[in-house]
């Protein structure tokens, strides 16, 4: 009995190690907004972006994550749902609604700094080891089928290669993945020695 608490107890500390409670302070830096040239354009996500609502872009939180937008400069503050991917500008954390910018008082100025809480999210939030937010990963998706064997008959052609499945416009599909990479220029690179060998493919973020 004592040995299967004392395994309780670890498991519970290594999953607590990787990601972060709400309430927590995620991140701070530089936000940004974005408005009329990208309303009614889809987000990553597949919605399509309304600069009225309450939303936001950030390079990984998962989609449907609750945080609270802080402005530093002035202590106001607005809770938005992440939707989107970005900023992807050097120094920039969050890009936020023309709706959103405004309720903290940045749309003048184009930029702000803030502090990031989280509020809520469906899925646990993933972190570092010292316990910011995971940075961007990316991988190679070389096909997306209808059918788990379809899929799983292209992937045992490509050694390391595999399949995982996701809702799209509710449906599921399998997509075929290769790699795991750190960023853009690497991920690249294994794409090209692919594509020598007759695979085709693009390179694509890793959601959380």
């Amino acid at each position: 009995m004592g040995r299967l608490l004392l395994l309780i107890i670890l498991v519970l500390l290594f999953v607590s190690c990787g990601t972060t409670r709400t309430g927590s302070v995620i991140d701070q830096g530089e936000a940004s907004w974005y408005g009329p040239g990208f309303h009614g354009q889809q987000t990553a996500n597949g919605e399509t972006y309304n600069q009225n609502e309450l939303t936001a872009a950030h390079r990984t939180l998962p989609f449907d994550t609750i945080v609270r937008v802080i402005n530093i400069e002035n202590g106001k503050s607005v809770t938005v749902r992440i939707n989107d991917r970005g900023p992807y500008a050097r120094g920039r954390i969050i890009d936020l609604s023309q709706e959103a910018a405004r309720r903290v008082d940045m749309i003048d100025s184009g930029v702000a700094s803030v502090r990031l809480v989280l509020v809520s999210s469906k899925v646990p939030v993933r972190t570092r080891g010292s316990g910011s937010i995971r940075r961007e990963e990316f991988t190679i998706q070389l096909g997306s089928y209808n059918n788990r064997s379809d899929a799983e008959a292209y992937a045992s052609k490509i050694r390391r290669s595999r399949v995982v499945s996701a809702n799209v416009d509710n449906r599921t599909v399998y997509r075929v993945y290769y790699g795991q990479y750190r960023n853009t220029r690497d991920a690249n690179r294994v794409l090209e020695q692919l594509q020598s060998r007759g695979h085709e493919g693009f390179v694509k973020q890793v959601q959380n």
